[in-house]
């Protein structure tokens, strides 16, 4: 597999998006406290945990994620994928395995739908928005 059409400027840039997003979506501004509440987190317990471990293997692993969307949209050659179709197969990439996947484990571990969603939405919307990063920027 020849990975020399990824551009690893705009995998770094999507991999940052995602990241920015999160830290909105998990804000109290958005579904912080939502999400806090589902889980039965308490502030203490937020704060207790190592951040820069939570953050810096967090960043790693979305880096990982827009790596493996350009993997993706190379795979169908040069000039074929523009922002529209990055957007389409970040959206699809998104609903057919992130979200379908929380959803199992969910299921099993007996999480609420209201997670669920939170967490699922999260990961569409980014993985859209990396689609779209990765297809705009060749």
């Amino acid at each position: 597999m020849d990975l020399s059409n990824i551009n690893y400027l705009a995998v770094l840039v999507a991999a940052i998006g995602s990241f920015a997003l999160g830290a909105l979506w998990y804000s109290p501004i958005f579904f912080g406290k939502a999400w806090q509440k589902e889980l039965g987190y308490t502030d203490e317990y937020l704060k207790s945990g190592n951040m820069g471990k939570i953050f810096g293997t967090s960043f790693l692993l979305m880096l990982i994620m827009a790596w493996g969307m350009g993997m993706l949209l190379q795979g169908h050659g040069e000039n074929q994928i523009d922002w529209l179709s990055g957007l389409i197969h970040g959206l699809v990439v998104g609903i057919a395995f992130a979200g379908t996947s929380i959803g199992i484990n969910y299921l099993y571990q007996r999480k609420s739908f209201k997670l669920w969603a939170i967490d699922a939405f999260y990961q569409i919307i980014f993985l859209t928005i990396m689609g779209m990063i990765l297809g705009a920027w060749k």
